[in-house]
């Protein structure tokens, strides 16, 4: 990558332009870190930032907090919105930008904090730069089991700088491209938040039958909609449901057809090749995870070969907790790659002549009613599962009149713009992933990058 260095640009070490590199640990001896600081599952004060919310993109679930008075005793290792953090243990050498929690953040023990020294290296060029030169960053951490890198080795990291003003010119091109994704991500989380506000109006709180009740017409539904729904309710045995509806289980509706065994030794973590689709694909709370796929190159039988649109579900999960067992996700548009059909991913099939609507499903499997008795009849202890049979054994209320289709009709426009904002983030992470190391290598210069990624914004 570096054979086309520009000659002007200037080969330093990493250490002689960071103007912080620290740790947990620089805060004092592990008898006072255990007897100053207590991660906490609750909020409070200020956030515990862990490698687990990165590579998760989740800075909003499972987090770990820590008190004001342990915040204030961990004085040397404060995050910043911007930092450059680094993974120490365990896949070291791992890049991370610091987004903008709008809260106090502090630094978990695993991690190094990183700044530079700005009068001559730009913080977010040189956090682009080590994120492009992740594999040389690797080599030099030590270790089988769980590698490790030494503030030292991080010192001595070798990186080029050009000029300061074309650093921020560079970290501009790519930065506009990450904001573009982010801001598709934000206006996407907005969509899903309506669409599921919806789903729970009509399908959980009832919300139109209540307005019928008090003789008002429900809100934001047309009279037609607004006909389908009863105007009192009725005893059941998951309480008070809408006048005519069944309580039913899940299995009188759907099928759940198990994914196939493909066999290990077409297994691949890099492209070309199918994307062979695992638990690590499903998002915490539901949803696709289009990042760390894997990939098989052997022959693949036509039946486990997903469509788009599909919708899934995950029946193992690797975490204690269940993180996303029994959760939904949709097949994306696919990219060019088959998505394959693995084991213990179960397929959503909705029977003939049910009238369940896809989408009503997904929102569905998405409740915490729904979730609760997943995890509560799972087993395994490391390696938590569920079963076709338990999921189609969850009981809710339903209207067998054409509502959820409506439901479908009525949300089908926030879907498509959430497939239509994921499907430009990946156009836009695929043109940032070309440009950077071209960029960072002086491959091509700051005019050519300008003019192609003014093509896609």
């Amino acid at each position: 990558m570096q054979a086309s260095i520009p000659t002007n640009w200037r080969r330093v070490k990493l250490g002689d332009h960071l103007s912080v590199l620290t740790d947990y640990h620089a805060n004092g001896s592990y008898e006072r870190l255990k007897a100053n600081v207590e991660l906490l599952d609750t909020p409070s004060y200020a956030v515990m930032i862990r490698t687990k919310n990165f590579e998760q993109n989740n800075f909003q679930d499972d987090l770990k907090y820590i008190t004001k008075p342990a915040y204030d005793f961990l004085q040397k290792s404060k995050v910043k919105p911007g930092d450059i953090l680094m993974n120490k243990i365990a896949n070291a050498g791992s890049i991370y930008y610091m987004p903008d929690l709008k809260r106090p953040v502090s630094l978990a023990m695993n991690l190094f904090l990183l700044r530079t020294k700005e009068e001559d290296a730009h913080q977010k060029y040189v956090f682009y730069y080590l994120k492009a030169n992740e594999t040389y960053i690797k080599n030099f951490a030590t270790g089988t089991a769980a590698t490790t890198i030494t503030k030292q080795a991080v010192r001595e990291l070798q990186i080029f700088l050009p000029s300061l003003p074309e650093q921020k010119t560079i970290a501009q091109i790519l930065g506009a491209l990450d904001d573009k994704i982010e801001l598709n991500r934000e206006m996407n989380k907005t969509l899903e938040a309506i669409a599921q506000a919806i789903f729970k109006s009509w399908f959980v709180d009832f919300d139109p039958v209540r307005a019928k009740m008090e003789g008002r017409q429900p809100a934001g539904m047309d009279a037609a909609t607004a006909e389908l729904f009863p105007d009192e309710f009725e005893e059941s045995t998951l309480g008070l449901i809408p006048k005519g509806w069944k309580v039913i289980k899940l299995g009188n509706l759907i099928d759940i057809k198990h994914g196939y065994a493909f066999k290990g030794e077409f297994f691949r973590t890099e492209p070309p090749g199918d994307v062979l689709l695992t638990p690590g694909n499903f998002a915490i709370g539901g949803g696709f995870k289009d990042d760390k796929f894997k990939y098989y190159v052997g022959e693949v039988p036509e039946d486990f070969v997903f469509d788009e649109g599909d919708l899934l579900v995950t029946m193992t999960d690797l975490s204690k907790a269940g993180d996303t067992l029994g959760y939904p996700a949709i097949i994306p548009v696919p990219r060019g790659n088959r998505y394959l059909h693995n084991q213990r991913l179960g397929k959503i099939i909705i029977k003939r002549d049910a009238l369940i609507s896809k989408l009503h499903l997904y929102y569905l499997l998405r409740l915490d009613a729904y979730r609760n008795e997943v995890l509560a009849s799972a087993t395994g202890t490391t390696v938590k599962h569920t079963s076709p049979d338990r999921i189609k054994a969850f009981e809710f209320p339903f209207a067998n009149n054409g509502i959820s289709l409506k439901f479908e009709q009525v949300i089908s426009s926030l879907i498509c713009r959430i497939s239509l904002n994921d499907e430009q983030s990946r156009t836009l992470a695929s043109i940032r992933d070309t440009l950077l190391p071209k960029l960072l290598s002086g491959e091509i210069r700051v005019k050519e990058a300008e003019k192609i990624a003014a093509k896609v914004m």
